[in-house]
């Protein structure tokens, strides 16, 4: 997608979100990079969709020295250091795909709100990939949910997600379909598709010892990069003023320190591996 649809930040101080943000999932997937089998098996020829600062990217690549990865973005922010068997391109993925080559394993991840057409990309992923090659997308979703009724129908933390949503569907890039994943990756024909679910509690307030760490990392994820996510939304599809945008996320820090408030950003992990023979029907 061109940078003038984008919607979210692309300086230093979301290079450093970003990279924090990749720590919070290492903490969710238990240090993994990712669930499908070709985060352990080896592999050949690696895409990162939208990679970022590159840190994805870079850390495969050291642990697959086998493997040819792929970082590609809009926004040329990686790093010039990196392993010998990574590169960064600079395209976009929502204008047709030319690979020459197709790949083993796409891996895409928080790119919620950057495609205009998500069931596109999928489908774009499973012609690129050779059979038995893997998509898997990590993702999160909104609004922000409770489980408990802790999270006033009222408040900034609920109303932002809410408003994200709204926004965001005036940019005809939705926000909310990372529980459609699984169903998307069905659709494109792929197989062994696996669904897992998980939270990123807003602050400290769970008391297991593992949430309480992943509410911290999530509450300093949130924190960085509030008015980077909330201003260009609101301001080119809300009609807010940016005064009215900081004045918002002053109000939801406020809230987002707030213990007694038991609320999470519900979390998707999709994998779905590319069949060995084409079903007749897709051939």
């Amino acid at each position: 997608m061109s940078s003038g649809k984008y919607n979210f930040p692309n300086d230093a101080s979301e290079s450093d979100r970003l990279d924090l943000q990749h720590n919070l999932w290492l903490l969710t997937l238990q240090g993994e990079l990712g669930l499908s089998p070709k985060i352990k098996e080896p592999a050949k020829r690696v895409m990162d969709v939208g990679t970022g600062t590159g840190i994805w990217a870079i850390e495969y690549a050291d642990l697959h020295p086998e493997a040819q990865v792929v970082g590609v973005d809009l926004s040329p922010i990686q790093p010039s250091l990196v392993p010998p068997n990574c590169v960064f391109e600079i395209d976009d993925l929502e204008k047709e795909w030319t690979w020459s080559e197709p790949f083993d394993f796409i891996f895409c991840r928080v790119m919620t709100g950057s495609f205009a057409d998500m069931e596109k990309f999928v489908q774009n992923a499973y012609d690129n990939l050779e059979p038995g090659g893997y998509l898997e997308m990590q993702d999160l979703t909104y609004p922000i949910a409770c489980d408990d009724g802790t999270l006033p129908p009222d408040c900034e933390v609920l109303r932002s997600g809410l408003l994200s949503i709204e926004a965001s569907a005036k940019a005809g890039r939705a926000i909310n379909l990372a529980p459609k994943y699984k169903t998307f990756l069905d659709k494109a024909g792929f197989v062994d598709v696996v669904e897992k679910r998980f939270r990123w509690p807003i602050n400290e307030w769970p008391k297991d010892k593992h949430y309480k760490e992943l509410g911290k990392w999530s509450y300093a994820n949130i924190n960085n990069g509030l008015e980077g996510l909330l201003l260009g939304l609101f301001t080119r599809f809300l009609g807010w003023s940016a005064d009215e945008v900081r004045v918002f996320c002053s109000a939801m820090r406020k809230q987002l320190r707030d213990r007694s408030i038991h609320a999470y950003i519900p979390v998707y992990v999709v994998h779905g591996r590319k069949p060995l023979e084409e079903p007749a029907s897709k051939a």
